[in-house]
């Protein structure tokens, strides 16, 4: 076999570009190396497979950033949880040094007895519940029976998925009924803990908005008494009075120097007030805010399904409709069921002992197994 003057150059070429590819390789550190590999394997996966549609593309292109996404979570997951304890916490320290005092000396007794009640309650099933939430495990698939319903297998744990379960890329593993990781409980929300992570939503929501109510008027108080007092120094009597001062008519008409019998304003009273104007705004954005992330879940519940499933419910509702056909959760037993499930009433005493008292009572079902039904029925009699 003949070979031209251009092939043999070409090889060569070829030959040396190897080489020295190699060797620049070899000089690499190992950690340049693995990433460099790592991003191979990636640009490798946008055309592995013909089936690869934009949602492989999507998760393969921004891999990294979920990575480390997931890395921060888990890291700050403690940190949160410290800061929901500290600031729920000062709020009771709050209600217990300033607002207690108030209501003993200025409230009739039935007003007593309903703030006490009523306070205490709902300070017990928030810490219950939070705790509960925090430390109860959502849930996880056996990894060693292979006997259970699976609907498909995890790319990431390699393990069957029993129908609902999802990955969770922060705990780095597979959750029964997953709804989503929750960073302020350093927890995923699944099977096993979703009914107390929505209590505490529901509870948290009713004491924000109990002291956004019935400490509103302290509240102008407060703020009018900081407002007035950074206008009139009591602490320095004879200070002429100006600006401000006069226009809001802290002063009697033809006064202009601050009388030396008034009442020194101190550094308590100044706490006190700051203390009181930090609780309504605290408790009233947090009471907006845990609110409507209180309904939203309660919209899931009512329709039988969780955060993920409403975006996978909504895409098959496309996908269907596009074929003229309705897409039915075959988890949605009725609004009432739905409820009665969730917070495992079983009889109408358990409205009472499962739902306003602290309950940990385990939920309806194994997680593994769904009943479905194509007509909606009463599943758990009352």
């Amino acid at each position: 076999m003949r070979w031209c003057p251009n092939s043999i150059l070409h090889l060569l070429r070829c030959v040396r570009l190897r080489l020295c590819t190699r060797r620049g390789k070899s000089r690499l550190p190992l950690w340049i190396r693995e990433i460099w590999a790592y991003m191979r394997l990636l640009v490798r996966s946008l055309y592995f497979s013909s089936l690869t549609d934009s949602d492989v593309v999507f998760d393969s292109v921004f891999e990294p950033v979920f990575w480390t996404v997931d890395y921060v979570t888990r890291w700050f997951g403690l940190m949160f949880v410290c800061l929901v304890v500290i600031l729920v916490s000062s709020i009771v320290v709050i209600a217990y040094v300033v607002l207690l005092p108030l209501v003993l000396n200025t409230y009739s007794p039935p007003w007593i007895a309903w703030h006490i009640c009523y306070g205490h309650w709902i300070i017990v099933m928030i810490a219950f519940h939070y705790y509960k939430a925090a430390k109860t495990s959502p849930g996880a698939p056996p990894t060693e029976k292979n006997d259970i319903p699976f609907v498909a297998v995890c790319k990431k744990c390699i393990i069957p998925k029993p129908a609902r379960t999802h990955h969770c890329g922060i705990c780095n593993t597979c959750i029964l009924k997953m709804d989503h990781h929750c960073p302020w409980l350093n927890n995923c929300v699944g099977h096993f803990n979703h009914r107390y992570f929505f209590s505490f939503c529901l509870f948290m929501t009713l004491g924000c908005v109990y002291c956004s109510i019935s400490g509103r008027n302290l509240f102008l108080d407060a703020y009018n008494a900081l407002e007035r007092f950074k206008h009139l120094d009591m602490e320095k009597p004879g200070v002429p009075v100006t600006g401000m001062g006069l226009l809001i008519g802290l002063l009697p008409p033809g006064q202009t120097h601050y009388q030396t019998s008034a009442p020194p304003y101190t550094y308590k009273d100044k706490m006190i007030h700051k203390s009181i104007i930090y609780m309504w705004v605290l408790t009233s954005t947090a009471g907006v805010a845990l609110g409507a992330l209180t309904i939203w879940h309660a919209v899931l519940i009512s329709r039988g399904e969780t955060s993920i499933e409403r975006h996978i419910n909504s895409r098959e509702t496309q996908r269907l409709a596009k074929r003229r056909k309705v897409y039915k959760n075959p988890f949605n037993y009725g609004r009432l069921n739905n409820w009665k499930i969730f917070f495992g009433v079983e009889k109408t005493s358990h409205w009472v002992t499962r739902v306003l008292l602290p309950s940990g009572h385990p939920p309806h079902g194994d997680g593994l197994t769904w009943d479905t039904f194509p007509v909606k029925k009463d599943l758990i009699p009352v």
